[in-house]
């Protein structure tokens, strides 16, 4: 029996059922783009984690750090003794998110918790109570963040009741916009339909932030208007609301910019930030305005793992390679590269529809050959399989479970990048037979 095949069947006996796998394989070792096997099989990574591997598997400077971080302490816990990494980490983050105001950070282990402490502040500082995300919206698993998720099955289905004064907005989603309406027309709905939803729905003197992915990713990577962001935000100034915005896929070089907010020219009162901030370590962070931050008492916030110095340690170096190595740059070539296949793919198969990005945050929709452009989760899941079975980890998403989405590493080689797209050109031929 090899290696494979014993875990595979370990897995099937010891481990929980509810634990998703889009690849069956098992990983051996990860450099840059590539994951191999115990066989030696390679598989070309177009997932990174879900957006965790911006600066690729084991980066060596990022093993290096954490290896001599290891040889110092693993954790002797923030709330009991002070360390350089959490400190100099909060100053970096806040020297790097934008907004041109005193800020602070405060370090957890996961997106969800740095949604939730979010939240927790917020509502310290507004005195309010009531929450606002957006439809097709994705903010965790916990309790409260499955209560701001928008997708019942798989996040939510059988694990209410969920928490209170939680309220989701519209979201434009210009796809599926009605046909007799322009763009321009739409856009102007979707604003309007936004600010009905404080009349309608809840007041917004009870709100104590609107949550808000700059780009929605497990909804499909849709990318708003310019306008729709901004009408949002100044929605929230007039009326002393709390702008999150959430930037746990989005940040560090993802969408050609440090973070996305930069693309629509906002300063978040918080920012949320995990996934590639540590280079696939369990680490978030909350950043943003100190008066926010420092609403609550101490001992009100914190956690006994938030801020781990190992993580802090591979955290710092992941700054500096975003931006030494040009990886914002890079993102938008890459995006471009995935764009230029997609769109050559879409010259010969009718069912790929609408083909979106911002940077390297790519996504193309499955859909029928009909007059709607329906949603063909099938054939998306058909395609999917076909690519993890032949040597490509490729994900999908959407609410309708019909978008492929590509988030792979943005230090990805030209020879890792071509290998991956030819697989994938196999994928959408054995689908359109």
């Amino acid at each position: 029996m090899t290696r494979t095949k014993d875990l595979q069947e370990k897995r099937n006996k010891y481990v929980a059922r509810g634990v998703s796998n889009g690849n069956l394989s098992i990983a051996g070792k990860a450099h840059s783009a590539t994951i191999t096997d115990p066989e030696g099989n390679e598989f070309i990574d177009f997932a990174g984690a879900i957006g965790v591997q911006n600066v690729g598997h084991t980066h060596p400077r990022v093993t290096e750090a954490v290896k001599n971080q290891v040889d110092k302490f693993l954790h002797p816990g923030f709330n009991c003794i002070m360390y350089d990494g959490y400190i100099e980490l909060a100053e970096k983050l806040c020297g790097i998110t934008p907004g041109d105001f005193d800020k602070k950070a405060i370090l957890f282990n996961s997106g969800a918790e740095a949604v939730e402490n979010a939240v927790k502040m917020s509502r310290k500082y507004t005195g309010r109570n009531a929450v606002v995300s957006f439809k097709r919206g994705y903010h965790g698993r916990t309790n409260l963040t499955m209560s701001m998720t928008s997708k019942v099955k798989p996040y939510k289905n059988g694990f209410g009741p969920f928490a209170s004064d939680i309220y989701a907005a519209p979201f434009p989603y210009v796809y599926r916009k009605h046909a007799a309406l322009t763009e321009e027309e739409y856009i102007e709905q979707s604003i309007k339909e936004f600010h009905d939803f404080f009349i309608e729905t809840v007041a917004p003197e009870n709100v104590a932030c609107v949550v808000m992915e700059p780009v929605q990713g497990e909804g499909g990577f849709i990318v708003p208007s310019k306008r729709f962001v901004e009408a949002v935000v100044k929605f929230c100034k007039k009326n002393g609301i709390v702008f999150v915005a959430d930037e746990i896929q989005t940040g560090f070089g993802r969408t050609g910019k440090m973070f996305a907010s930069e693309h629509f020219d906002i300063e978040p009162d918080l920012m949320t930030v995990s996934k590639s901030l540590a280079a696939g370590l369990p680490l978030s962070g909350v950043v943003g305005k100190s008066e926010i931050l420092d609403a609550a008492e101490p001992g009100e916030l914190g956690g006994t793992f938030g801020g781990n110095p190992v993580a802090c340690a591979a955290a710092l170096t992941v700054i500096d390679i975003v931006k030494e190595e040009n990886l914002c740059e890079k993102a938008e070539q890459l995006g471009q590269r995935l764009e230029e296949a997609l769109k050559a793919h879409a010259e010969k198969h009718s069912f790929i529809g609408e083909i979106r990005r911002l940077g390297a945050m790519v996504a193309v929709e499955i859909v029928n050959d009909d007059k709607e452009n329906s949603p063909n989760k099938e054939l998306t899941g058909q395609i999917a399989k076909y690519a993890n079975d032949n040597g490509l980890i490729l994900l999908s998403a959407g609410i309708y479970g019909n978008v492929l989405r590509f988030l792979a590493p943005l230090v990805i080689s030209d020879d890792e990048l071509d290998k991956g797209l030819s697989i994938l050109a196999e994928s959408l031929e054995k689908a359109g037979k």
